[in-house]
């Protein structure tokens, strides 16, 4: 099982439930990697999820793609990144009817990166599912500098733009779908804690 439970934090925070069908309302679906399990859950839950779906799958070196394209959506991609679909699905977010239900399934870097892109062209909160599927890595913004960090998975970490090593904060902005990191020896330089994993 490739779920993984998520620990009490700050409101910020964001939490990730099982995707729950809403039956075949316009929907558009981004799954990567193993979020194809996500999705493969809901639609045997419910079938009639893929009546109106728009499925856009990113691989990730798994092997879900025919399993994915047998439930048959009304549309459906195969790509291999989020750079190389993000056309196609700002695409598929601006021709989104009212109604229109978007399931996000994957890391929290993708999630985070399709949320924030999905509210930008207008689509309601109440309208976006998301379900983590695979690893724990965070996409982190240096809060002094400004530049993205991708993977990060230890705290602290190296800010890859400016070199400040930075605090692996909860504070989450749906705005940029990034995690926020601030200079963790601002007050003592040099003292640094020591590196260790970050946890769910």
């Amino acid at each position: 099982m490739s779920k993984t439970i998520f620990t009490p934090s700050i409101s910020t925070r964001p939490t990730y439930a099982d995707l729950v069908s809403r039956g075949s309302a316009p929907a558009l679906i981004l799954a990567e990697g193993l979020g194809a399990e996500a999705i493969l859950a809901l639609t045997a839950s419910d079938a009639s999820v893929m009546d109106q779906a728009h499925l856009i799958f990113i691989p990730n070196e798994t092997e879900f793609g025919p399993r994915l394209s047998a439930l048959r959506p009304k549309q459906y991609h195969v790509g291999p990144s989020y750079p190389a679909i993000l056309t196609r699905f700002k695409k598929a977010l601006l021709d989104a009817r009212m109604g229109t239900q978007l399931y996000l399934a994957g890391s929290e870097e993708l999630i985070g990166l399709a949320t924030a892109e999905a509210l930008s062209a207008g689509l309601p909160l109440d309208a976006i599912q998301a379900e983590h599927r695979g690893a724990i890595t965070r996409r982190m913004q240096c809060v002094h500098c400004k530049g993205v960090t991708l993977g990060v998975s230890t705290d602290p970490f190296k800010c890859s733009h400016c070199g400040l090593t930075l605090f692996v904060r909860d504070h989450f902005s749906r705005r940029l779908g990034a995690f926020q990191g601030v200079c963790v020896d601002a007050e003592e330089p040099g003292c640094v804690p020591p590196e260790r994993g970050i946890s769910a």
